[in-house]
């Protein structure tokens, strides 16, 4: 069994007891006596003081069972929200401290965050979701674009998932009027502040915009700055929109014919055709965990899959910045990699094999192919260019039920075009991944892509949320992050916040440079070169949240590489 433990579930009011019955009895019993053989006055009066005495004791004892069996006022756990901008953090707390679930805060939160990170994710793109309550099996949503019925356009636009996503996941699991959910995002669409991200997202993509038809991000053709005020009003009426009509709005109303006569290759058809889609999550043992990743045909396998290998070599025993680790780690991506090109597709259109690609045996094999002092040669794979983003949200309710989600445009700005106050995405450029007919565009399928919202379970439910951007890096590095956290012990702030490497071809690209020594191993096993990551963006923001048993504290991190926040109730 793991070490790390969560609180299964709030505690239940106890059952009335037998005593809870037998109590009444001595008072019905002096009542016969009475009846049956009569009484002296003095023994009446006796009797009298006796029954008096017996009610007395009952209605204390009523009094007490009352006082155990009502619900407790203090929730089992700790609460809170992970997400990559404080306002979505707000958002969703905001919900939870109202008596809303996870999967309430999660929807709140993901539009909050459409609407401070524009760039990033929103209704013009989609997303996946991971939801397990303590004691239950986890389940999986699959609401990112699909292929229109026409075929993919040139700007490589999908009909958009976000908003179905939205309204199908509360349908399912919330509690919360839908309405509450959206009202924090339409506030921030009136008007909220410019972060320096979303700033220098308009600085860098100034040259794929229509600035034209964005008065409201560049005032007299300039881009905001940082700590300027921005309203965002076309985007606030068509929150407005889906808050009081729900997601028909997009897909069969008024909303969906605006967009299908703006964007090209986006149909009313399209659009009524959209359903999210639920296959199982895939699972897999390490360490005695259950890693639980999204459903094909999104990554989470390799994320199980490095793992394993890295159980097999004990990989971590040196430690995560040892040359042993790095080189590991790097390996086991190189071989999990392969099969993204090969086995990845769209579960709903091709058999994937979940159950084969996550056998740890099987992995463990992988794991001995390993050379300890040479590289692997790397297989002729596809070029993933552009500029990867998402966003993650990790929320865990008072029950302990986790939300792990992840949301994105695909591209910062996506394909860069805009209408009705959003960007839309391009994430048909997607099926430029893999191999022969597994990932292949048709109408209503769903691409490959590296998002990969994570969840780690022990036998009485999960512990560990745990998300980032960063496009093909996530797998790798959410691989260094549950490593460390669950073999190397270390608190989620330090697994977050150690710096992070990437395989890119032969060479090596770390956030931190390596001493001199560490450098010439490195070298020597046959890495071509080690290089700087090129950008400040390039190893992400895991926004993660971590469940202790025994105290029912939560502890999260907030990730320095971006401007991501948590919180909880324990810091309110």
């Amino acid at each position: 069994m793991a070490n790390k433990k969560v609180i299964p579930v709030r505690k239940k009011a106890p059952s009335p007891s037998f005593d809870h019955v037998r109590r009444f009895v001595p008072a019905a019993a002096v009542l016969s006596v009475i009846l049956i053989g009569g009484c002296s006055s003095e023994d009446e009066s006796e009797n009298e003081s006796v029954t008096t005495e017996e009610e007395t004791e009952t209605n204390e004892n009523e009094e007490a069972s009352e006082q155990e069996s009502a619900p407790s006022s203090e929730p089992a756990t700790d609460y809170g929200v992970s997400a990559g901008h404080p306002d979505a953090v707000a958002a969703g707390m905001e919900v939870l401290d109202n008596g809303g679930n996870a999967a309430d805060a999660a929807v709140a939160a993901a539009y909050a965050v459409s609407v401070v990170e524009p760039f990033a994710s929103g209704i013009g793109g989609g997303g996946s979701v991971l939801i397990q309550k303590q004691g239950e099996a986890p389940q999986a949503y699959d609401y990112r674009e699909v292929v229109p019925e026409g075929g993919i356009p040139s700007s490589d636009i999908g009909v958009p998932g976000f908003t179905a996503g939205m309204n199908k996941f509360h349908a399912d699991h919330g509690t919360a009027e839908w309405e509450e959910l959206l009202d924090p995002a339409v506030t921030l669409a009136d008007s909220s502040e410019v972060s320096g991200l979303f700033a220098d997202q308009l600085e860098s993509g100034e040259d794929r915009l229509p600035v034209s038809e964005l008065s409201h991000f560049y005032p007299d053709g300039e881009p905001l700055e940082a700590g300027s005020t921005v309203e965002q009003d076309e985007l606030a009426d068509t929150l407005r929109d889906i808050r009081d009509n729900g997601s028909d709005t997009l897909y069969e109303g008024e909303a969906g014919q605006s967009l299908a006569s703006q964007i090209e290759g986006i149909d009313t058809a399209s659009l009524e055709a959209f359903e999210v889609s639920q296959n199982d999550p895939s699972v897999g043992t390490y360490e005695g965990y259950d890693i639980i990743g999204a459903a094909p045909p999104l990554p989470g396998i390799s994320v199980i899959q490095m793992l394993q290998m890295l159980e097999e070599r004990d990989s971590m025993e040196a430690g995560r910045d040892s040359t042993d680790f790095i080189h590991d780690t790097a390996m086991s991506w190189r071989l999990a990699s392969q099969f993204i090109e090969t086995d990845y597709g769209d579960p709903n259109f091709v058999d994937v094999p979940v159950d084969r690609l996550t056998d740890p045996e099987r992995n463990a094999e992988l794991a001995a192919e390993i050379p300890d002092a040479s590289l692997i040669s790397e297989e002729e794979a596809s070029s993933y260019t552009g500029d990867p983003n998402t966003t993650h949200i990790t929320v865990v309710d008072e029950d302990g039920t986790f939300v792990s989600m992840t949301n994105t445009l695909t591209n910062f700005w996506g394909s860069g075009e805009y209408a009705e106050g959003y960007f839309l995405n391009n994430q048909m450029d997607r099926f430029d991944i893999g191999e022969g007919s597994v990932n292949e565009p048709e109408p209503g399928r769903r691409s490959v892509t590296w998002s990969s919202p994570m969840l780690v379970a022990n036998d009485d439910g999960p512990v560990l949320g745990i998300g980032s951007p960063g496009g093909e890096r996530i797998p790798i590095m959410l691989t260094q992050v549950i490593s460390d956290w669950t073999v190397n012990d270390a608190s989620l702030e330090e697994a977050v916040e150690t710096p992070r490497f990437h395989l890119d071809g032969d060479e090596l690209v770390m956030e931190e440079m390596p001493e001199a020594q560490q450098r010439e191993e490195l070298l020597a096993i046959g890495y071509e070169d080690i290089s700087e990551q090129p950008t400040p963006l390039y190893f992400g923001s895991i926004q993660a949240l971590a469940l202790d048993q025994e105290t029912g504290e939560l502890s999260g991190a907030r990730d320095p590489r971006r401007e991501a926040d948590w919180q909880s109730s324990a810091s309110e």
